[in-house]
């Protein structure tokens, strides 16, 4: 429509690589490429420094960091604040509650990585990220999103329960039904002709129909 600004927010979508970008963080100056080689990625959002839910989300993950280094996955926050609002804030939050967020937070000042990532949603917020989660491979292409709005805090099992998803998923070729939990079973690929439809029929898996089958993890 003619006199009418418009906001463009290129959201990058499941498949896609993820948009590098090298940025000041609590941890120093970090490139994104570099810091996703060989491992997982958990890049996530909040809307500020110094807010509740935001201090009850970035000590979720603080605290479950152990569970993300055993899974190869990295942990990198950010807000569109200052550096100096950034460590701030770190170091109110473990005087106060004794938890350390070990990982680093972008300060986002400039917005350049909210916008690269479609973190800034005008009918939410112009000036503050919405509560994205971005699960980024080793190879550097994003595998699952999540958006929350400003006043919903994240569910850090189920962060947690979908990364081990794609990660067996991945490793094993196989997809997750319904409420899947690391130790349930999980569904195999549907057989494409006639033939693989009648070796599914001698196989061991737990038959539902032709094309729905469950089987056991075996590691």
């Amino acid at each position: 429509m003619e006199n009418q600004e418009m906001h463009i927010n290129p959201m990058p979508r499941i498949g896609d690589m993820a948009p590098d970008f090298t940025a000041k963080t609590t941890v120093g100056d970090l490139k994104f490429s570099e810091y996703n080689k060989g491992s997982w990625v958990v890049l996530f959002s909040h809307p500020a420094d110094f807010t509740p839910v935001c201090t009850t989300e970035m000590s979720g993950f603080a605290q479950r960091k152990p569970e993300f280094d055993e899974l190869n996955t990295k942990l990198m926050g950010l807000s569109i604040d200052s550096i100096h609002s950034h460590l701030a804030w770190v170091n109110n939050v473990k005087k106060n509650t004794g938890v350390y967020f070990d990982f680093p937070i972008i300060a986002d000042i400039d917005m350049k990585v909210s916008k690269l990532y479609g973190m800034l949603q005008p009918n939410e917020a112009e000036t503050a990220a919405v509560r994205a989660v971005y699960f980024v491979d080793p190879n550097g292409k994003i595998r699952l999103i999540m958006y929350y709005p400003l006043n919903v805090g994240r569910n850090m099992n189920e962060i947690i329960r979908v990364l081990k998803a794609l990660q067996t998923a991945e490793k094993h070729g196989v997809a997750m039904p319904l409420d899947w939990e690391p130790g349930d079973k999980v569904i195999v690929p549907p057989p494409a002709n006639l033939d693989a439809m009648a070796e599914r029929e001698k196989s061991t898996y737990e038959m539902i129909d032709w094309y729905l089958a469950k089987t056991e993890i075996k590691e």
